[in-house]
């Protein structure tokens, strides 16, 4: 083992321009904190109170369409509406506020409430990549920034078990979007390539954190992971937004998000929860404007640590001070290894698989 992987170190996010304390000795500490519930497995197919479902009546008293694959609508208690008074100008620099516009909209990958992503077919996974594209093109000729993001299980704050994610139109670039994208831009005007497709260059030639891999395709535990199983998922080509995807790209997209999510739910024999999201070129007015330096990439939170019960905090020296993690990249690699991801070990107990 590298002597970094036995000893606390410093290790640099070139994506937030941060760094992260890595204290790998510290998962020999015994546990008696916290112990999480073990979520319900015994979801049904079709709920007939559940909002989501098909057919059924949403708080607002709109009925949804019997889909049988994806389905968009808008969220019926948005954090963004797009005709919000603006606060004006004349402010002191200390008391600043700005016009916040933008839309939110729900969007269900499934018509069954008994799957996840992991446990879908490939097609159908390739229907939720196709429809993420289209809401890029729609939210996108228009907002700068269009968040997807799901957050799976209620540890991540989720309030429905149905199979589904979110999509935030602002007119604003938020605040992670801005730091990547500053970031993004001085490495290459530094380095002369761009930061990410140098990176999944780099750990695909290194091989040390790889969890999963396919010839357009590249998911790691990044270098400078904050939460223990973090993944990050990278294109090997050089590719800004998820609308310029091709049909091969998309494909092998839904086959590795697939193997992924299958590792994450055989870790801990659970459906693993997580927070995820897509990150790639400003769009909007930024369409306009050269954006190389941008690379397409997606991010995988899950909060668990030692097993299915178990969870990171972060609190205190993680709020205070700097972010901190338990267990080095290299040794999730090391643990993950005897995971196999071709099929889906855990299953849900769904009749989907």
């Amino acid at each position: 083992l590298r002597l970094e992987s036995c000893h606390q170190h410093l290790r640099y996010n070139p994506l937030r321009d941060t760094w992260v304390l890595v204290s790998a000795h510290r998962m020999k500490r015994p546990w008696s904190g916290q112990v999480e519930k073990e979520e319900e497995d015994q979801v049904p197919q079709h709920d007939p109170n559940n909002p989501l479902c098909p057919g059924n009546t949403r708080a607002n008293g709109e009925v949804n369409p019997d889909y049988n694959n994806t389905f968009v609508f808008e969220n019926d208690f948005p954090a963004l509406q797009p005709n919000a008074p603006d606060p004006g100008y004349n402010q002191h620099p200390l008391f600043q506020s700005k016009a916040a516009r933008g839309v939110c909209k729900v969007m269900c990958f499934h018509p069954w409430s008994d799957v996840t992503l992991p446990l879908m077919t490939l097609p159908d996974i390739i229907k939720v990549i196709d429809k993420w594209a289209e809401l890029m093109v729609d939210l996108g000729s228009t907002y700068p920034w269009v968040q997807i993001f799901e957050n799976k299980g209620a540890m991540m704050g989720c309030s429905n078990p149905h199979p589904h994610c979110q999509v935030w139109a602002s007119n604003f670039l938020p605040n992670e979007a801005t730091l990547s994208d500053r970031c993004q831009r001085e490495y290459l005007k530094t380095h002369g390539e761009p930061l990410l497709l140098q990176y999944a260059k780099m750990e695909a030639e290194r091989q040390e954190r790889v969890v999963v891999q396919n010839a357009d395709w590249l998911a790691v535990v990044p270098y400078w992971a904050t939460w223990p199983f973090q993944t990050l998922l990278l294109p090997r080509r050089h590719v800004q937004r998820l609308t310029n995807l091709t049909a091969q790209e998309r494909e092998g997209l839904a086959s590795i998000m697939k193997r992924l999510l299958t590792k994450y739910d055989n870790l801990f024999q659970i459906s693993f929860p997580y927070s995820m999201g897509w990150h790639g070129a400003p769009t909007g007015p930024y369409l306009k404007e050269d954006q190389f330096h941008w690379q397409l990439h997606a991010h995988y939170y899950p909060p668990l640590l030692r097993s299915a019960g178990v969870r990171k905090f972060m609190v205190g020296y993680e709020m205070l001070a700097q972010e901190q993690r338990d267990l080095t990249p290299e040794q999730v690699i090391h643990l993950g290894n005897s995971i196999t991801a071709t099929y889906a070990i855990y299953k849900h107990r769904s009749s989907y698989v």
